[in-house]
């Protein structure tokens, strides 16, 4: 190969890395201001929980949605553009754009089997408090901070001892699961429900209560 050929091919390179690169930068600009969907959900509802974000949780990433990923991005040391790229989302506890269909699958029937053991029969904005909860207890530095974590934690669950954590999925807890992910917290940032008429736990009942869905009581 002679000089002139190595140097176009060299140019040639630059060009397409340069590319690359800019492709690789818009990729990891996940979302921004004018996007929407349940991505947009969720992180409008983790820094809602966190006191970065006040307005409504409505899957439409606009500027209110924008200043708050800022304010966020600034209290944990990311770029503070107002992007929710790949840095972000891992500091939100969301899956990037590489992992996010394993982690979804595995959490996804975890919580789906735990909600149908815990609030089968429960009105379907209870089957996603009992969801919710589970999540903000992974959220939450007194627990442990992944689903599986959370749901086998001993004596957390009665669920797990009485054979109803066996038993089918209900295909409501299975939608109940897919909606507490995306964001929706029924339960107000409760970390603890109970049945009034079955508990015997006393302790529960010294927790602040937040409110109560069919059957089930939410506090923090």
């Amino acid at each position: 190969m002679n000089k002139t050929n190595f140097i176009k091919l060299m140019c040639v390179l630059s060009l397409q890395l340069a590319v690359l690169a800019v492709f690789v930068n818009i990729s990891d600009a996940a979302y921004k201001q004018g996007d929407s969907g349940s991505a947009v959900r969720t992180i409008q509802q983790k820094l809602k929980n966190w006191g970065y974000y006040n307005g409504s949780v409505d899957g439409i990433f606009g500027s209110n949605t924008k200043k708050a990923v800022i304010s966020f991005q600034k209290k944990n040391g990311l770029t503070a553009d107002g992007i929710v790229g790949n840095a972000t989302l891992r500091a939100l506890g969301m899956p990037t754009s590489g992992a996010q269909s394993s982690v979804n699958n595995n959490d996804h029937y975890l919580l789906s089997r735990m909600i149908s053991a815990e609030a089968r029969g429960e009105p379907y904005e209870g089957q996603v408090a009992v969801g919710a909860v589970i999540l903000n207890r992974v959220d939450h530095p007194s627990f442990p901070d992944t689903i599986s974590g959370v749901i086998y934690q001993p004596g957390a669950f009665s669920a797990l001892n009485d054979g109803q954590y066996d038993k089918p999925i209900a295909d409501s807890a299975r939608k109940a699961a897919t909606d507490a992910l995306n964001g929706w917290d029924p339960s107000g940032g409760a970390i603890y429900y109970y049945n009034p008429a079955k508990t015997t736990n006393q302790w529960i009942y010294s927790r602040p209560v937040i409110g109560k869905i069919g059957k089930h009581v939410f506090a923090k």
